[in-house]
């Protein structure tokens, strides 16, 4: 089951990096100052910076076996998911009250041009990598 949730982690990952570039392309750090509901530049970056911190926890816990590290693994992923969780929540509040047109203006925040399909895989792909993770802390499925 380790296996499994470092697969789900890195595609996870993979997703989480197409958001944050797009962000960044679309000048989120430079809006994070701006009034208004956004996701700020500390929020995002925390979340990005946490989130490969415990992939490689995860991966030297598959290295090494230790229960350990497991568990430091899934402890700084629950805090990501906690900082996820609020993005997604300021994200879709947003995008409820301005339903996004084709035609964006400058000022509308960087997330609001995240494509929906990349937000729901990663975050169907979040919450896989979560209870695979905790399964595998707990000892289900393990060797």
């Amino acid at each position: 089951m380790e296996w499994a949730a470092l697969v789900a982690w890195l595609v996870t990952a993979g997703g989480g990096f197409i958001l944050l570039a797009i962000w960044i392309s679309r000048g989120g750090m430079q809006q994070g100052r701006e009034p208004g509901s956004r996701i700020r530049p500390p929020l995002i970056l925390g979340h990005f910076g946490l989130a490969p911190t415990g992939l490689v926890l995860w991966i030297i816990y598959i290295a090494s076996d230790s229960d350990v590290l497991a568990w430091i693994a899934f402890a700084l992923l629950v805090i990501v998911a906690i900082l996820g969780w609020t993005m997604f929540a300021i994200w879709w509040q947003r995008r409820q009250r301005s339903q996004v047109a084709e035609t964006v203006d400058p000022g509308t925040p960087a997330e609001q041009r995240f494509p929906v399909s990349v937000v729901a895989l990663h975050g169907v792909l979040a919450v896989t990598t979560v209870v695979l993770v905790s399964l595998t802390a707990i000892g289900v499925g393990g060797s």
